[in-house]
């Protein structure tokens, strides 16, 4: 995982880089794919079914602009200046996968957009720091709600981070909310996906007619931010931090 971890890593910041106004979403997803596939690895999403849509998903990312929260779907759509894009990727190398996701503005945003990125990035580092042997996921749900609300932001509840390993979605699932000393014990070894999810308005979601993009409910933003954790019996290894980026 350590190796698929690295490999995403660069995936993530050669994307990063690229996020300009004007781009396509399509674009982005080439740029993630080439890298992926240049260093030895496979994409995690392409092909992956689990949507509601009856195909496999399309893309190497998901590309989820403004109030859209996850499973965007990457097309000749631009982004513009004052958008907030949000970028998931996977990577796989020897059957292992990782999955990390990212929230940036796209050019000058509003304070308003920018506060909502930087608290849900904040929501993952507390939710990480509870990622320790011997906790329990409700730990980590719990401490992102208490967060999230804290700030006056809807935590996504039907979307949910996961255990992670040869399958890109494994248990335990990791809620964003729940109540502490709840849920499955984390013991060293285990490696789980940590993902907040930020709403601007209400934590409700709506699916859209595409099978996949999911938005907020009331059309305000959202941001997601992701990384992939091995519990360890001191404190937590973040494979897919990138320092100097989110």
């Amino acid at each position: 995982m350590r190796q698929s971890a690295k490999v995403l890593v660069e995936a993530k910041k050669r994307v990063a880089d690229s996020i300009t106004p004007g781009i396509t979403t399509q674009k982005l997803d080439s740029i993630a794919e080439d890298v992926i596939r240049n260093l030895g690895a496979v994409p995690s999403f392409k092909g992956y079914t689990g949507g509601m849509s009856s195909t496999g998903f399309p893309g190497t990312v998901c590309a989820s602009i403004n109030d859209e929260i996850v499973h965007g779907i990457p097309s000749n759509r631009k982004v513009n200046e004052g958008d907030i894009l949000s970028i998931d990727i996977g990577a796989i190398v020897g059957g292992f996968h990782s999955d990390s996701a990212f929230t940036v503005g796209v050019g000058q945003i509003s304070n308003d957009a920018q506060n909502l990125i930087d608290a849900t990035h904040n929501s993952l580092k507390i939710g990480v720091s509870k990622a320790l042997g011997g906790n329990r996921v409700g730990d980590i749900s719990s401490a992102v709600q208490e967060y999230g609300e804290s700030m006056g932001y809807g935590v996504v509840r039907q979307y949910v981070g996961h255990g992670i390993g040869r399958n890109l979605h494994e248990e335990p699932q990791v809620p964003n909310y729940g109540d502490p000393g709840k849920g499955p014990k984390l013991l060293p070894g285990m490696c789980i996906a940590i993902e907040p999810m930020l709403n601007v308005g209400t934590w409700k979601t709506k699916q859209l007619a595409d099978g996949w993009t999911v938005s907020t409910e009331d059309g305000q933003l959202s941001a997601h931010f992701e990384d992939t954790i091995i519990i360890t019996e001191n404190k937590p290894e973040n494979l897919t931090f990138v320092e100097g980026y989110y």
